[in-house]
């Protein structure tokens, strides 16, 4: 199996214990995550190669998120490292209609830093078929979108699968440039697209017609539209995928997807999902299990499945990372839903 390659910013996660608000706690968990670091820790656990380029910087707390990282059996071979500091964000965790946020602390960090040139591409694809970027990167800074930018550049000219995820996320895209001027450029190099159900609006103004995402709303029917105009609007896409998240309260989501390939929508299973322990990196662990179904399966259906089960058993596990394996993923895929003891 040839390796997959991840590119963008892994930060250091504090968040209040137990549900706690900013102004209650006194302490904070720590774990790490981000984006492109999560597809690649779910991958790792699905047993595919996969390498991670990030940086980092050269101080214990660079050191320690390395250490992580390689726990959980991704490849570090081609980070770099340099740059003043790790990337913080600090999440408080909502539960029932009071909704979680996110409070960042990046600027100026080691990826924030980063210039096109810093990373030997040919070196980092080496042996690999799939590379994965995310809209996250390019909207750190300018040094961060012209490094990923000579990432798909040279991904696209060493003939590899590249994918994206839109990650559209307003409170990061501060330099300069809109989202949508930016993302146009990168997204007609990409093979493979992932979105939530407000990316497609937020970066490029594609709109899923009758669909209301704050009262959960979010039919796959409504989602054909957004994929067939994404299809139109950048003709080297062969498959689009939407997930479509009905948020009822921040404890109490449904979850299914849909995929669009070359004309064709197929549907997931709708998830109900109470109480949710954790829904950060669900989109990621998605793009990662879709990564994996489509390198699996032959039926493209059956890759959908995979993704949005394994997205589903994510929201039961705390941390960016998804530790679950194919067997469980199958498992919930084949309509296990007990939850019963293993014994």
């Amino acid at each position: 199996m040839k390796t997959v390659v991840t590119f963008g910013e892994v930060m250091l996660r504090l968040s209040p214990p137990d549900c706690q608000r900013f102004v209650q706690a006194r302490s904070l968990d720590m774990t790490f995550g981000g984006a492109e670091a999560n597809v690649a820790a779910s991958l790792a656990a699905f047993g595919v190669p996969v390498e991670y380029v990030t940086r980092l910087p050269a101080n214990e707390l660079g050191e320690t998120c390395l250490r992580f990282l390689r726990e959980h059996g991704i490849g570090t071979r081609h980070i770099v490292r340099g740059g003043d500091r790790l990337g913080i964000y600090f999440l408080e965790m909502g539960s029932s209609y009071r909704a979680s946020q996110v409070v960042y602390d990046r600027a100026g960090s080691a990826l924030a830093t980063m210039r096109r040139g810093m990373v030997d591409w040919q070196a980092a694809f080496a042996g690999a078929d799939w590379f994965h970027w995310t809209g996250i990167t390019p909207a750190v800074s300018a040094g961060a979108a012209e490094a990923c930018a000579e990432a798909v550049q040279k991904a696209r000219t060493l003939g590899l699968n590249v994918s994206c995820d839109l990650n559209y996320r307003a409170k990061l895209w501060k330099w300069g440039k809109a989202a949508g001027e930016v993302m146009t450029d990168l997204v007609k190099l990409c093979d493979v697209a992932v979105a939530n159900e407000e990316d497609a609006e937020q970066v490029f103004g594609i709109n899923a017609p009758e669909a209301d995402v704050a009262a959960g709303k979010v039919e796959a029917a409504a989602y054909a539209y957004v994929c067939n105009e994404m299809a139109r609007r950048f003709p080297n896409l062969r498959r689009i995928a939407i997930t479509l998240r009905g948020s009822l309260s921040a404890s109490h989501n449904t979850w299914s997807a849909v995929l669009w390939e070359e004309g064709r929508m197929h549907d997931a299973p709708v998830y109900d999902i109470a109480p949710i322990v954790d829904r950060l990196g669900a989109g990621d662990s998605f793009t990662a299990g879709l990564i994996y179904g489509l390198r699996a399966y032959r039926d493209t259906k059956q890759a959908l499945d995979f993704a949005a089960a394994a997205s589903c058993l994510k929201h039961t596990i705390w941390g960016d990372f998804n530790a679950v394996t194919v067997a469980e993923v199958e498992k919930l895929m084949k309509g296990d839903v007990s939850g019963r003891v293993k014994r």
